[in-house]
């Protein structure tokens, strides 16, 4: 096995490098390729970072081939998380404090009915600057930062469908630190990761819709300023012959089956068997559900789809 970079730092640091990356494939960046923990180990490392308190994350990132048109590559970059960047701060020693999350009004989720989501969120950040407590508020806005479920839709994905709020908040957390804080870089977090490049490899399951918690609204749009669902009116047939019959829907094309895709490895069909297997559901259903076929000629932007479907059932 290839040597893993070394130097001193965390506990988790000092086990063998055979170890770590059982560890590290097994439960924290599972479905990963071995080259790309070893990426996010040496990041770990370099920073004097605990790989197993999950620092980074690994997001695959659709990238276009230099050279090619229309011609696109799947890669592994690895981005910080929201919680680095707090620790992060709070090694300064000059962190003050961080505000509760405010939210601006409800506005219709894009591409899904009967569901809202907050225009903006905003949150205030302290440093301590010569002896004083200076702010650094961010505010950061819904439809600018939300990650869709694939190139072809505006519905959210998984997790943001899920955690509207506490999404939005992270990235507007994710941008105070980096005003309070501008030697922590300018690295955009994974939370602020659009499905354009791609979606978290880890991303937390997707549970029924949580429950709504106590927020500050500061202040509602005006009624004519709120966007409201697009609706089309049809005049209706004076006195037709016959009841009209209603056209039927053209069946979506299997996911499987979409052109021009990159072809998924064998690592993702091996992660999308192993995670059905330890949730217990049988993965032909959910291949069914998401419009594929089978597992074989599977493409990485079907792969996506099937993998946030087995994360809705755990």
């Amino acid at each position: 096995m290839q040597d893993l970079p070394t130097t001193d730092g965390p506990r988790a640091l000092t086990i063998s490098d055979e170890e770590l990356m059982a560890v590290l494939q097994s439960s924290i960046f599972p479905g990963a390729r071995p080259d790309s923990i070893k990426m996010a180990l040496g990041y770990c490392r370099a920073a004097g970072l605990d790989p197993l308190q999950k620092p980074v994350h690994i997001v695959p990132m659709r990238l276009k081939v230099p050279g090619r048109r229309d011609d696109y590559e799947w890669r592994d970059v690895v981005m910080p998380g929201i919680g680095l960047y707090r620790t992060q701060a709070a090694r300064t020693g000059e962190l003050a404090g961080i505000d509760e999350p405010e939210f601006g009004a409800d506005v219709p989720m894009p591409g899904v009915r009967d569901r809202t989501v907050p225009q903006w969120a905003r949150i205030t950040v302290y440093r301590l600057i010569g002896g004083q407590r200076v702010a650094f508020t961010a505010r950061e806005f819904w439809i600018e930062n939300y990650a869709t479920a694939h190139k072809d839709t505006d519905a959210p994905n998984a997790m943001w469908m899920r955690r509207p709020f506490g999404q939005l908040a992270k990235c507007a957390e994710a941008q105070a630190l980096r005003k309070a804080f501008p030697e922590l870089g300018s690295q955009p977090t994974a939370d602020e990761a659009l499905v354009e490049p791609g979606e978290l490899i880890e991303a937390a399951p997707v549970l029924q819709a949580a429950p709504r918690v106590a927020r500050r609204v500061i202040k509602a749009a005006p009624q004519a300023e709120r966007v409201q669902p697009a609706t089309i009116e049809h005049d209706e047939p004076a006195q037709p012959a016959e009841p009209a019959q209603p056209a039927s829907a053209p069946k979506p094309k299997p996911a499987a089956q979409a052109t021009g895709g990159d072809a998924a490895g064998p690592g993702e069909v091996a992660y999308l068997r192993n995670k059905a297997a330890a949730l217990g559901v049988e993965l032909d259903a959910v291949l069914a559900e998401c419009g594929v076929e089978s597992l074989d000629g599977l493409t990485r932007e079907a792969f996506a789809h099937v993998r946030s479907a087995l994360a809705a059932r755990n």
